[in-house]
């Protein structure tokens, strides 16, 4: 008599996320065995974070921004270690070298390119394009969101702080 074993199940889960934050049936709040879990990330709009918000607060937006999708970034895949108050600091207290301000923001691209493979996207986030942009008219702040955007649409209709399986 063989042993016969029955065909692998396929996981809906191992391709990427499919919308769902758990697999069906999984209670909410447990982890899912074997796939690392984070939290879902807030969609902002691209351009209302470039141009819109910062200009109605006279700039304070972009660093309670920049705090913000670091602390989210870092929820969502804690296997990455973000500091978010250590990278607002940097554009504070260190902005009159410009050097540090343009390595945070490579920094951050590598954390957004990050955030788009652990959603189990193809990366197409460029650190260095988050800096050069910084250049032309803040055009890095626009460019960030949307490519963050990426990531967050990987989970359709996934409330802000919702538990996610993470792809990779």
């Amino acid at each position: 008599m063989h042993n016969a074993q029955p065909p692998a199940a396929h996981d809906p889960y191992a391709s990427g996320p499919t919308g769902n934050a758990f697999p069906p049936g999984h209670p909410a709040g447990a982890p899912v065995v074997g796939r690392p879990t984070g939290l879902a990330m807030k969609r902002r709009g691209s351009v209302a974070v470039w141009i819109g918000l910062p200009l109605i607060t006279l700039g304070i937006y972009h660093l309670v921004w920049y705090y913000k999708i670091h602390k989210e970034m870092h929820e969502f895949d804690r296997r990455r270690v973000l500091s978010p108050a250590g990278s607002v600091l940097v554009l504070i207290f260190l902005s009159w070298t410009v050097i540090a301000p343009l390595v945070s923001y490579h920094n951050t691209g590598k954390a957004i390119a990050n955030a788009q493979r652990a959603a189990g996207l193809t990366v197409t986030c460029s650190p260095a394009a988050c800096w050069l942009l910084a250049f032309v008219f803040g055009l890095n702040t626009w460019y960030m969101q949307s490519q963050l955007n990426l990531a967050v649409d990987a989970y359709p209709g996934v409330a802000p702080g919702t538990g996610v399986a993470l792809a990779a």
